[in-house]
């Protein structure tokens, strides 16, 4: 059974990109019922905890906290990678393992030139092996497998551009979700498939959605509820079941690993355009992008948004 869960960071904020990431496994049909944490507990823990030798594997804004924030994403994601021997080197290796594609794309702003940004940022590269080691074994002898991570990373201008031809933020979120579903299937054509993916604002029907997505599909709803909102789509002898649950970092480990990786790879992407604007305006606070602080730093950079002819359309996202 193909396990898969999706979650997005950066939905809300003015500023940096949004991302949309899928974490993939495989597991016994006999044990796709259970939780991955405790299938995964001699590895992995779904909390950070002192003197806790396993991974940290839980919903981003629990992760992303104080000083160690970053280091503890970056744990959680590089050594999930490094399972199955994938080490980038840079922040373009990054991108070109989960996302083919979205490397050029971030060409095209300048503040996101840097892609040769070394990796890892914080952590020890012995360390997220000794992780990698430890998962990678718990795995193995749970006959699981982490077959991959895959990413929808969308930089400013274009979510602008999506936004302005559907007009709905949230339509834009749910078709990155579409096509994280289409990637997972093409690559696992004769599995069954499990998607969980984190409720998206207060939508609680998807039926439409999926149906104009997977046309061919035959679609049958299970349930639409303010908690859970669960599909079942069948061509022939493949079958999928597509579940959208609110909390849903909090109830599957592969969400929480997409959170992850969501959060990480946009943390990255900002720590190149914090430096950009940096080096441009002298004492520039950086900022995380989200409303209230982006509107600061718009002001703060507005002199030479002006002096180097940039479009707010490449730059500042339409809410």
């Amino acid at each position: 059974m193909i396990i898969v869960g999706i979650d997005e960071a950066g939905y809300g904020p003015l500023l940096g990109p949004l991302v949309v990431s899928a974490s993939v496994f495989q597991v016994p049909d006999d044990r796709a019922d259970e939780s991955l944490w405790e299938i995964l507990r001699d590895s992995v823990a779904a909390e950070v905890r002192k003197r806790d030798p396993r991974l940290a594997v839980a919903d981003s804004k629990k992760l992303h906290k104080g000083p160690a924030g970053l280091a503890n994403l970056e744990r959680a994601a590089l050594a999930s990678l490094m399972v199955s021997g994938d080490q980038p080197a840079t922040l373009q290796d990054l991108l070109n393992r989960l996302s083919p594609g979205a490397a050029d794309a971030a060409r095209d702003y300048p503040w996101y030139a840097g892609l040769d940004m070394p990796l890892p940022l914080e952590c020890e590269v012995t360390e997220l092996a000794m992780h990698a080691n430890a998962l990678r074994r718990n795995l193995t002898t749970q006959k699981c497998e982490l077959l991959g991570v895959l990413c929808e990373p969308l930089p400013e201008g274009h979510y602008n551009e999506m936004v302005g031809k559907i007009r709905n933020k949230s339509v834009v979120l749910l078709m990155l979700t579409l096509r994280l579903i289409m990637r997972v299937a093409r690559a696992h054509r004769d599995c069954p498939i499990r998607f969980y993916v984190d409720r998206q604002g207060g939508r609680s029907r998807y039926g439409r959605w999926l149906m104009t997505g997977f046309e061919h599909r035959q679609m049958k709803i299970v349930e639409e509820s303010d908690d859970r909102s669960a599909y079942e789509l069948t061509e022939g002898d493949s079958r999928w079941s597509v579940e959208f649950a609110k909390r849903g970092e909090d109830r599957q480990l592969p969400i929480a690993l997409a959170s992850i990786f969501s959060k990480y790879v946009r943390e990255a992407f900002m720590t190149l355009f914090n430096a950009y604007w940096r080096q441009r305006v002298p004492d520039l606070k950086p900022t995380a992008g989200y409303y209230t602080d982006g509107k600061r730093f718009l002001a703060d950079v507005e002199a030479h948004l002006q002096q180097a002819s940039i479009d707010p359309l490449r730059l500042v996202r339409q809410l």
